[in-house]
Formats: C-alpha cells, sequence, structure tokens
C-alpha cells in the first residue's frame, strides 16, 4: 500500500543536519514496512534489526556507547559491513532496548555520516525509563492508519486521487464519480485504516475475514496492556478501552469516568485514559467555549470527548454489522451510532491532516459544533453529518455569534461554497487544508 509519509522519509534521506529519525505510531499500523520500504525505494542496502526478545542485538549496546564500535558490531552480526553512504540501518521495536535509544544522541552528535531509523510503539511512555530521551537528538514523524486518500490509492485509484487533488477552488466533484467515492467511504467505515484490516476486505470483501483479523489486532491490544502498562493499571484500561464505544454512541457523547464503571472516579481512571492517548490509541478532544487563539487557552480539560484512532476498529468494538454500512439507507436503528462512526472518521481525517488533535465547541447547553481547527491565522468550526442533511443549527449559531472568516459542513453533499460556510465532501476531507487554502472569502 503506498503511503503518504514515505515522501517524508524520502525528505529526511536527503536533509541536511540529518538526525536519526524514530518513526512513532500505533502497533500494526505499518511502521516496520514503511521502514523496510523506504530502505527499499531510497538505499542500495538495508540493515534491518529488531530488538524483540533479541539478546545478541542488546548486547551490542552494552558498555560504551560508541557508535562506530557498534556499527562494525552489527555489520558482523549481518554478516555484511554496514556502509553510510549507501545503507539505511532500520532499528525495529527500540523500545525493548533502552540503551539502543539512548546511543541515537551519540550517532547524531559523533556519526551524523549513518542513515538511522526507529520504530517503536508505545514512545515516550516505555521508551525514557530509566534512561532518558534524547531529546533534540532526534527526528520524529508519526504513522497512523491510512486515512481515505491512501485507502482510494489501495484500491488502485491513483487517477481519481489524482482528478480530485485538481479541482478547482469552488468545483463539484463530477457526479460520475461521486457515487463511486460514497461506496468507497462505507467500505472505509467498515474496514477502517489499519493496513492488514484494510488490505483484507479490498482482496476479498469478506466480512467474516475482515472481522477475525480487527479481533485479533483488538486482542493484541489488550495484550498489550497486560504485558507493557503499570502494573495494577490493566482492569483500568481494559474498562475505558472497552466503554468507548458506549461513550461515543450516546446524544451527550462527553465521556464519563462515573459510566465507565460502577462507582469508579475520574482521578482512578485519568492515568489510565492518558496512558492510552500515549500509546496512541485514542484521542481526547476537549471543549472550548471561546474560539479565539490559542485554542490550547481557552480548552476546558476536563470535559471532554474520547475517539478511537480509527474508525474501522470502533465499528468492530461496537459490534456494527458490516452491512448496515453497505446500503445508502441512513434510517435505521443503528442511524444514531452511524452519526458517531462518522464524526470518528472525520476527527482521524483532520488529525492526519493538521497533524493535530482539534477541539470541540460547545455553549451551555444550546450548541456544539464537533470540531474547531486552527487552519493558518483562522479558527475554523467545523460540523459533521453522515448523510446529505442541510441542517446545521449549531453551526448557524456559532457563524451567528463569532463571525469566522471560514467555516465547514462536512456530509455527503458535493462541493458548495457560499459565503463563509464551505460545504465539503465526507470523502474530501483529507486535503480540507489545500480546499481552505484556495478559498478567498
Amino acid at each position: 500500500m503506498e503511503r503518504l509519509i514515505l515522501k517524508d522519509l524520502g525528505a529526511w534521506k536527503e536533509g541536511k543536519g540529518r538526525k536519526p529519525l524514530v518513526l512513532r505510531g500505533m502497533r500494526q499500523c505499518g511502521k516496520t514496512w514503511v521502514l523496510r520500504e523506504a530502505g527499499r525505494r531510497f538505499y542500495a542496502d538495508t540493515a534491518y534489526f529488531n530488538f524483540e526478545g533479541n539478546d545478541a542485538l542488546m548486547r551490542r549496546f552494552e558498555g560504551d556507547i560508541d557508535p562506530r564500535r557498534i556499527i562494525a558490531e552489527l555489520g558482523i552480526l549481518r554478516k555484511k559491513p554496514i556502509d553510510p553512504a549507501l545503507t539505511l540501518v532500520i532499528f525495529d521495536e527500540i523500545q525493548f532496548c533502552n540503551r539502543a535509544l539512548t546511543s541515537l544522541k551519540y550517532f547524531c552528535e559523533d556519526a551524523p555520516e549513518y542513515h538511522i531509523a526507529c520504530a517503536g510503539s508505545l514512545l515516550g511512555i516505555a521508551l525514557s525509563k530509566p534512561l532518558p530521551f534524547p531529546v533534540g537528538k532526534v527526528e520524529m514523524l508519526t504513522l497512523r492508519p491510512l486515512n481515505f486518500y491512501e485507502f482510494l490509492l489501495a484500491n488502485n485509484e491513483g487517477p481519481l486521487c489524482g482528478y480530485l487533488e485538481n479541482l478547482e477552488a469552488g468545483e463539484k466533484v463530477s457526479p460520475l464519480f461521486t457515487e463511486k467515492l460514497e461506496q468507497y467511504l462505507r467500505s472505509f467505515f467498515i474496514c477502517g485504516g489499519m493496513p492488514e484490516a484494510a488490505a483484507s476486505w479490498i482482496e476479498g470483501r469478506d466480512p467474516e475475514k475482515l472481522e477475525a483479523v480487527q479481533q485479533r489486532i483488538l486482542d493484541s491490544y489488550e495484550l498489550d496492556f497486560a504485558k507493557h502498562a503499570p502494573r495494577g493499571d490493566f482492569p483500568r484500561l481494559q474498562a475505558i478501552w472497552r466503554a468507548i464505544p458506549g461513550q461515543l454512541a450516546k446524544e451527550n457523547s462527553k465521556f464519563i469516568f462515573s459510566q465507565v464503571k460502577a462507582g469508579s472516579r475520574g482521578k482512578d481512571l485519568e492515568d489510565a485514559l492518558e496512558w492510552l492517548t500515549g500509546a496512541g490509541l485514542v484521542y481526547r478532544v476537549a471543549k472550548i467555549e471561546k474560539p479565539f487563539l490559542p485554542l490550547s487557552a481557552y480548552a476546558d480539560q476536563s470535559f471532554f470527548k474520547v475517539y478511537l484512532a480509527d474508525s474501522g476498529l470502533l465499528r468492530k468494538m461496537s459490534g456494527l454489522p458490516a452491512d448496515t454500512l453497505l446500503g445508502q439507507d441512513d434510517g435505521g436503528p443503528f442511524k444514531e451510532f452511524k452519526g458517531a462512526l462518522t464524526e470518528n472518521y472525520a476527527l482521524c481525517e483532520l488529525v492526519q491532516a493538521y497533524n493535530t488533535v482539534p477541539f470541540f465547541w460547545r455553549s451551555g447547553n444550546s450548541a456544539e459544533v464537533d470540531f474547531v481547527i486552527q487552519n493558518g491565522t483562522d479558527i475554523v468550526p467545523v460540523e459533521v453529518k453522515s448523510g446529505k442533511s442541510d441542517r446545521s443549527k449549531s453551526l448557524s449559531e456559532y457563524i451567528r455569534r463569532y463571525t469566522p472568516r471560514l467555516a465547514v459542513k462536512t456530509s455527503l453533499h458535493n462541493i458548495d461554497t457560499p459565503r463563509i460556510r464551505q460545504n465539503v465532501p465526507l470523502y474530501l476531507l483529507w486535503n480540507l487544508r489545500k480546499m481552505l487554502a484556495h478559498y478567498e472569502g
């Protein structure tokens, strides 16, 4: 599957003052494949080392941390010298060897000619103990599940992607393509962006095989809770993790700790939620009442919603059958949860596009806009609709109060750019930054 982050890895290889790279991301989102693919595309040679359960490899980092000694011994270990001009050195699952992480500081300072790229899960939680993280001595990239654009590429829709990228400001998507895009969107809601799950669905569109893949991924996460989390936190992590679909489905989807487990209190569960957030498995979206810059200064961190980092896993955890998403009927008993699933999808697309987690706006109990993002110097409200509804009372109220230069309603409606409010199809959220940049107001 084509991943957009490969362009960043190509730029890293050619960059002046290049530092060792750490590729972060939730487990099973494709970090190892991406680094190996970067080695295949951009280098004549790749030296791959996986630290998980590899005592012989870990011993190379005992004693002094001399990068040239380490490189020489790694060359012996793999029975082939490492050439700084030709070889990409990959350290996979680096969280299992803290001294290897520390060595990146010395590679940066004393041996910058070597191209060192690392992959690891739970970075920032498990890696910096007991030795400190080499702050300022590494470059960081974050890999997330596929976004919808990458999903289209995985379906061999490169020409369609090119057409969508080159739409003029305000130009509608041709009716020749809207139905196809909506069908792909339904499929993406079903499988999500985890590479193995998406590949399974694309290959055979078999719901049973897909569900089995997604369940294996979910099971592996809960095993990680037991393996990596602080002792005693596993029951709380599991309780919060399993509570997310139900809390999102509520009309008021504010995350309420007391509803996770009877008698539980926020202070007992806060650390567990922070662990899930740090692991990249969930996004915590805080409320703002005043949409002013900087947004973080006006956030109420005690009032928030929790979303999953992949909408396909949310669908699986919720028990929503794939068949309910394949039809075009927006009614039925799952209508309300389809709204929550669409909202989760929109958030994941926005996080990919802006590389940061947005906020949401609420004014008492009278109005709420799903997301508020910063686009350059503009603060942009984004209201999400799962169907083709034109109703957006909360967004209209926000516009009345704050008169923003830009506002977005995203749904299955085609592109439209009336004064202030932009109608952006759900299947084009990946391109929102470019679309807003074209808007001249």
